[in-house]
């Protein structure tokens, strides 16, 4: 069976060039409000354009980057992220977005598997560039400090306070580097503006690596602007000019950088960006002073708000929208949030592959549990083993045909072939079930799935129970190797106040049938995380 939301009124993009164009058309419509905002500093649609001009101008004359060219940028939330994400579009050179926590080995590889010509780093994660040595080529290498956007004397005082009172920029040696400041400062803004078409290439945005060495999904213009579009129809007028939206997911992974970067700028909205979300303290003094109408997160993210004192103090008064995604949000913190904010949280669902949404819950009609309903021009079905297409109720491996799947892996063609179906569709790997109302539900990562006796054991469904549990903070679940079933569930909690394994073997029994439970609970501290804070069960396994 497949939904293909004919009730969604078509895409119309033709009307549209480039992504480019709606950003160039945001900055004319949009000039005198705030944009973004980073650690009380604030930059206008116009001062951001005046800035990504410079750049621009910089990267083209002197460096020599052209059209094509790939140009890493590995920064965390700053100002500097919009700045020269913007200025690198300007001139038809591809973003290739770059976690800052990467180690050398996975800088190494990404540098160069894109083929990257140049990078912008921030001077905290410096000496990580450094330590690629001859094992990376780069023309071009830009160090900037946490401040630099910003006008004196905040700009000296942040600095200084992060280099040296807080001591986190260990010492680097980059010979020949340039430094944002210094780009900054001059007077040339004159570049030739590039004029990208639908099939042109805006970003590599390379997945989380977790069937090997991260790929570089291609995303064109056509991409991006069809997720943009896509998204807009859902929440048809409902975003206006001037909205203050906070960011904590990081803008170089793939939700963020098409929601706050692309989708919110589009709208008119600030983004309130929050460079360190792990730092409750200063997290919670950005939400004081910054009442919110829009929040992007994901279920970690709630669950440790949750938690803070100070943020059930907060007044939620204009918080309309609050969108989930990355991974799948449990229903007791949907609840919990709902309770607290007046505001429920509406989950999608989306892959780096696909720009990233697919489907989404309207604001009219959410569904908890499910991902919604899939956006405009968006075609989902559900795949057996052997490719065929399942009714309505069937478990299978989610298939997806629509304008913002990719382009293909980045020099690999194999890879490439091995996702998509002949007709088209791009097979996510993730377990679904589509309802008799259309809707779609992740059952969970075709990877994940536990095989007890012959039974699948789905994950989530497992840790939504553990989660639920009032004592129980986080959990994840894996299958581990037992001789006698093939593998048994073992539970890894996170929990606040001392639980006994006798009490959560009963809790799981009142709602799960017996081969789902969990045949041992280990508890820790903390469980380990991607940068975006998704539970990684490969390492736990």
């Amino acid at each position: 069976m497949q939904f293909d939301n004919a009730s969604a009124p078509s895409l119309n993009l033709e009307s549209t060039p480039s992504a480019l164009a709606v950003f160039n058309q945001a900055v004319e419509d949009f000039a005198d409000q705030c944009a973004f905002q980073n650690f009380g500093f604030q930059l206008t649609y116009r001062e951001l354009s005046n800035q990504a001009n410079k750049v621009a101008a910089w990267l083209q004359k002197d460096q020599g980057v052209q059209a094509g060219d790939r140009f890493a940028v590995m920064l965390p939330n700053t100002l500097q992220y919009p700045v020269f994400a913007l200025a690198l579009m300007r001139i038809g050179a591809v973003l290739v977005n770059v976690n800052p926590l990467y180690t050398p080995r996975e800088l190494t590889h990404q540098l160069n598997d894109s083929g990257a010509v140049g990078i912008i780093v921030l001077a905290n994660m410096a000496e990580t560039v450094e330590a690629c040595g001859s094992d990376i080529k780069l023309n071009t290498v830009v160090v900037t400090e946490l401040a630099d956007i910003m006008p004196q004397p905040k700009r000296l005082l942040l600095n200084l306070a992060v280099k040296y009172l807080k001591k986190m920029v260990p010492a680097y040696r980059l010979p020949g580097h340039a430094r944002l400041v210094d780009i900054l400062a001059r007077n040339d803004d004159q570049f030739e503006m590039a004029s990208p078409g639908h099939d042109d290439i805006i970003a590599l945005q390379y997945t989380g690596g977790t069937t090997g060495l991260s790929k570089g999904a291609v995303l064109t213009h056509r991409n991006v602007l069809a997720n943009m579009t896509q998204i807009d129809q859902v929440f048809d007028g409902k975003i206006q000019p001037g909205m203050v939206a906070i960011a904590p997911l990081p803008l170089y992974h793939v939700f963020a950088f098409v929601g706050h970067m692309m989708w919110l700028f589009k709208c008119g909205a600030k983004s309130v960006l929050v460079t360190n979300p792990r730092d409750m303290p200063t997290f919670m003094g950005i939400l004081e002073k910054n009442p919110c109408d829009i929040f992007i997160g994901l279920n970690t993210l709630f669950v440790g708000l949750l938690k803070q004192p100070r943020f059930r103090a907060l007044d939620f008064s204009r918080l309309f929208l609050t969108v989930s995604g990355g991974m799948a949000l449990s229903g007791s913190t949907a609840e919990e949030w709902e309770q607290l904010t007046d505001c429920p949280i509406c989950e999608g669902y989306g892959l780096t592959e696909t720009s990233p949404v697919v489907c989404v819950n309207p604001l009219e009609g959410i569904q908890l549990g499910t991902i919604g309903l899939p956006l405009a021009d968006t075609h989902c079905k559900v795949l057996d083993e052997q490719g065929q297409d399942l009714p309505i109720g069937a478990i299978g491996e989610l298939a997806v045909r629509g304008p913002q799947v990719m382009r293909g892996y980045w020099q690999q063609d194999q890879a490439t072939a091995d996702v998509m179906t002949e007709d088209g569709y791009f097979k996510t790997g993730d377990m679904a079930t589509e309802l008799d109302d259309g809707y779609f539900k992740i059952v969970d990562r075709k990877k994940d799935m536990i095989l007890v006796s012959g039974f699948n054991v789905y994950p989530n469904e497992v840790e939504d129970v553990l989660a639920s549990h009032p004592k129980v903070t986080e959990a994840a679940v894996v299958g581990v190797p037992d001789e006698a079933q093939g593998e048994s569930v073992k539970a890894y909690l996170v929990v606040d106040t001392e639980v006994s394994v006798d009490e959560l073997d009963e809790w799981c029994r009142e709602r799960l049938t017996a081969y789902k439970i969990p045949r041992a609970f280990e508890f820790r501290d903390e469980l380990p995380k991607t940068n975006v804070g998704k539970v990684l069960r490969r390492a736990l396994r």
